[in-house]
């Protein structure tokens, strides 16, 4: 890419990193005072917290993809990245965003079970929660994003036609926001994890993809950068549905508008294979631990495995801020898996 292609790249990624900054100097007071709250359930005092950090994540990504288009549309540069694909990844994150928020606003005043632990939210019912997130593919759908050929691994290039826009995206959609939703209940690690593979789309991207995907990718990243210095341990804001759901569609929208749907599979591999193990346990199971003395967590069902926590609770005496330090490692083994496949010519 020319020099100035980059800045066109690098400014709206500013701009969302900075709005993405000062949304969130808002939710942390307004969601406090307004007891858009919770509790954070690896420690034992009693602490609340201000949830739904994903508010701020979605309105500087909106920021940046808006800048990106003002500078196409007033004339300051010739536009490389189709202005509808981005309205509708914007809307997309902006719609799957609002349910979100609404499954974190559903909190009770005390603590029940949940999931088989205590825990004082509510939420969604389990069927509502892929019902009201195909929202979030709607707007992708209608301008039929992405192409229909996908070089799948190991299989080569395969034509979906119509299959494509009107059943597999929708599909993606609510598959990726759920399963991403599976494993987010330690301090840095939804953030971490989430930041990691959409550093590894952007660098895709710059060297095999298309501009828009990392244009998509740099401005999720700047976004999610500063969730990530309030999530991580010590927690000051938590993600909540808003932020994993809204990950959902953004991710989705980089890898279908980028062209990189057999890359962006194999990063996700982590989450495929939680929702495997949750399945195992008719998602009647948590990723959280049970606390001990010293902020020790153990797993919670033995030896019984129905979360990546749980392997790795099991390995060792463990506190929150490990937990989530090796899941990061597992993510970038899994992002190097991919650009070795690639290298290979296995993707």
């Amino acid at each position: 890419m020319a020099y100035s292609t980059y800045l066109t790249l690098i400014i709206p990624a500013i701009f969302a990193l900075i709005a993405t900054y000062i949304a969130m100097l808002f939710v942390r007071s307004y969601f406090l005072e307004s007891g858009v709250i919770s509790r954070n359930p690896n420690k034992k005092k009693d602490e609340v917290i201000p949830t739904s950090g994903g508010v701020a994540v979605s309105f500087g990504f909106i920021v940046g993809v808006l800048v990106y288009v003002f500078g196409a549309s007033f004339g300051l540069y010739t536009p490389v990245a189709p202005v509808t694909f981005l309205f509708a990844a914007a809307l997309s994150v902006l719609l799957i965003t609002f349910v979100g928020f609404l499954d974190d606003l559903n909190v009770k005043t005390s603590f029940g079970k949940s999931t088989g632990m205590k825990d004082w939210r509510r939420g969604m019912k389990q069927w509502q929660k892929p019902t009201l997130t195909f929202l979030g593919a709607l707007p992708l759908m209608a301008v039929n994003a992405g192409v229909s050929i996908i070089a799948l691994p190991f299989i080569g290039a395969v034509n979906f036609g119509l299959i494509y826009p009107l059943i597999l995206l929708p599909l993606a959609v609510i598959f990726v926001a759920n399963a991403f939703n599976l494993l987010g209940g330690f301090d840095g690690m939804a953030t971490g994890t989430g930041l990691i593979a959409v550093l590894g789309l952007l660098v895709y991207s710059i060297l095999y993809g298309t501009y828009t995907g990392a244009l998509i990718s740099i401005v999720l990243a700047a976004s999610i950068f500063v969730l990530f210095f309030y999530h991580r341990y010590p927690v000051k804001v938590l993600t909540g549905d808003s932020f994993t759901y809204m990950f959902g569609a953004a991710f989705i929208s980089a890898v279908v508008i980028g062209n990189m749907e057999a890359f962006g599979l194999i990063i996700f591999l982590p989450w495929i294979l939680e929702f495997i193990m949750h399945a195992r346990g008719k998602f009647k199971t948590t990723d959280l631990g049970v606390i001990k003395e010293g902020g020790i967590l153990a797993a919670p069902y033995g030896k019984k495995i129905y979360s990546w926590t749980h392997i790795m609770m099991n390995l060792k005496p463990m506190k929150e801020w490990e937990v989530a330090m090796y899941m990061w490692f597992v993510e970038i083994g899994f992002v190097v898996l991919a650009f070795a496949m690639k290298w290979f010519n296995l993707l």
